[in-house]
């Protein structure tokens, strides 16, 4: 079980490495990076500036993709996706806050393939609460964690970033 505020810098410093050290690896040249709203784009815009991703930084927000949109109706706050270019034939960094069940990935996958069929999709989060309800594994975290059935974990920003774990109100 884990309390308190984790070091977001060290993990965003550690994901940069990580992450240069993949798309050296698969040879990865101009990959589109693209966050998920809101969380997910706020970690994305802090690697896309350490990486120096020439194109610009896309953003998704998959609420009309959900599959529990229906039952949990729809986000007050939904905003339009932006991407700056198709997604056609290219190589595309993901990017979310924290990954759980990874039905939020999904439902980013299938709005990205409406915009064209991608070359690949590295997936990068934060946080893997290593909780899965659907077989999506991250490429590359921040670091893995599991929490108390008590406990629940929220990406504070954008500036700073602050991860903060609390207790759920019962």
């Amino acid at each position: 079980m884990v309390s308190g505020n984790l070091n977001v810098e060290h993990l965003l410093d550690q994901m940069t490495q990580n992450l240069k050290t993949m798309i050296t690896y698969r040879n990865i040249e101009d990959p589109l990076m693209i966050g998920i709203r809101t969380g997910g784009v706020w970690v994305a815009e802090h690697l896309h500036q350490q990486l120096q991703v020439a194109s610009p930084l896309g953003m998704l927000d998959i609420s009309f993709y959900r599959d529990d949109f229906t039952r949990n109706g729809l986000n007050p706050k939904v905003m339009p996706s932006s991407l700056p270019c198709s997604t056609e034939s290219r190589h595309i960094i993901l990017v979310d806050d924290v990954i759980m069940s990874g039905r939020t990935i999904r439902a980013a996958m299938n709005e990205l393939f409406d915009y064209g069929r991608p070359a690949s999709i590295t997936l990068v989060t934060l946080i893997d609460l290593q909780h899965r309800e659907i077989p999506i594994q991250p490429d590359v975290a921040g670091d893995i964690m599991t929490l108390g059935t008590d406990q629940q974990i929220k990406l504070n920003g954008p500036d700073p970033l602050v991860l903060e774990i609390r207790h759920r109100n019962r």
